[in-house]
């Protein structure tokens, strides 16, 4: 191969640099593509053996003859093993044509700027079949877990929000595995708040799918007795895992953040800044049941941060989350129709979702950064 000969001209450099980018993002596309071809005959095929009865109608044996018949035909062909046949006829019992789908879900299929609606308003019908349709966007190792966990249930809706939220979050198949150990369902956007009624209905709605109910803390590693600092400083000391678990676009601005309001000085517990509501977040964490004065206290932070952090025209409204160990739900609900600030209140759980095999330390940020590393290299 012969050595080129290096041109120096700016507009050059510029431009190979330009066709390289663009080179990358149609192999990107590419592979996409192929991904969602590919995907829909799995489909297609899972629902040619489920409309044609074809397993009552061709025997027990089915199944192994399809696959060897398949092999003969398609000698180059790797995916027509019995087991990734069965795969195939669950990923269309999973995913039917005509899928219901939750509320909070449905919207996400819509366009990324478009505001998630109230919980409990009416479910929607996604047309699988249709061109574009997000069930063809994820990679088929997503959908073998799904099928996994959810085949024997059959939770539609459930899984459909799994795969939303990987097209949302670009999951790797670990990270997957991990959000739906953890119940994530069953937790998004159940925080007692009263966000629809302080706050724009658009942005109420978007601030309440953002928070959790309970929390999993379980990766701070604590197991026996301890204090408000204790948890405090574990939750930082894991401050990747704390805002996987917080949600998206959460970034860290603080702990014991210090504001200086008239000739005292108050500080807030952990101070945060959520890009997708273009505000702060204020967190308050409290080892213990859940009081009336945790809310006079946290909306005077966020009434403190709205004077003093808020910048009008690039910051919404401030916004309050309260976590304790326990609340009584008629109490927290009493209390936040007391406020006018918008706040919400949640429960977090040390060991409900902590792993079998505990390794005895709490591991460092840099750790947890090179297993998430390693995780997304499988995606």
């Amino acid at each position: 191969m012969s050595k080129s000969i290096n041109i120096l001209d700016k507009d050059y450099i510029q431009w190979i640099k330009e066709l390289s980018s663009r080179y990358r993002r149609s192999q990107i596309k590419a592979a996409v593509k192929v991904n969602e071809e590919m995907l829909r005959f799995y489909w297609e095929l899972g629902r040619d053996i489920v409309e044609k009865k074809a397993e009552s109608r061709w025997g027990s044996g089915f199944m192994k003859n399809l696959s060897y018949d398949l092999k003969a035909a398609n000698p180059d062909a790797t995916c027509f093993s019995q087991t990734n046949l069965l795969y195939m006829k669950n990923f269309y019992l999973l995913f039917p044509p005509q899928t219901e789908i939750a509320p909070q879900v449905g919207e996400q299929l819509e366009p990324a700027n478009k505001i998630t609606p109230q919980l409990g308003e009416q479910n929607k019908t996604v047309q699988v079949e249709q061109a574009g349709t997000p069930l063809f966007m994820i990679p088929w190792g997503h959908y073998k877990l799904l099928i996994d966990k959810f085949k024997k249930k059959m939770s539609h809706k459930e899984a459909w929000f799994y795969v939303t939220k990987t097209i949302e979050n670009d999951w790797s198949r670990d990270m997957l595995l991990n959000v739906i150990d953890s119940d994530l369902y069953h937790r998004e956007g159940k925080a007692l708040s009263n966000f629809c009624s302080t706050l724009p209905k658009e942005l109420g709605s978007l601030a309440q799918e953002l928070t959790k109910d309970p929390y999993n803390f379980a990766f701070t590693g604590i197991m026996g007795r301890y204090n408000e600092r204790l948890l405090k400083d574990a939750l930082l000391d894991n401050i990747t895992r704390f805002l996987v678990e917080l949600g998206t676009g959460f970034a860290y601005v603080g702990k014991e953040y210090r504001l200086q309001v008239g000739e005292r000085e108050q500080f807030i517990d952990l101070l945060f800044y959520n890009l997708n509501l273009s505000c702060y977040v204020v967190v308050e964490v409290k080892i213990g049941k859940f009081e009336f004065a945790d809310v006079g206290q946290l909306g005077g932070y966020v009434v403190s941060c709205n004077h003093i952090l808020r910048k009008e025209g690039r910051d919404n409204p401030t916004i309050g989350l309260l976590i304790c160990k326990e609340k009584d739900r008629i109490q927290a609900q009493y209390a936040l129709e007391s406020s006018s600030q918008p706040l919400g209140i949640s429960e977090y759980e040390l060991e409900k979702f902590y792993p079998e095999k505990i390794e005895g330390t709490i591991p460092t940020i840099k750790e947890i950064e090179e297993k998430l590393k390693e995780m997304n290299k499988t995606h």
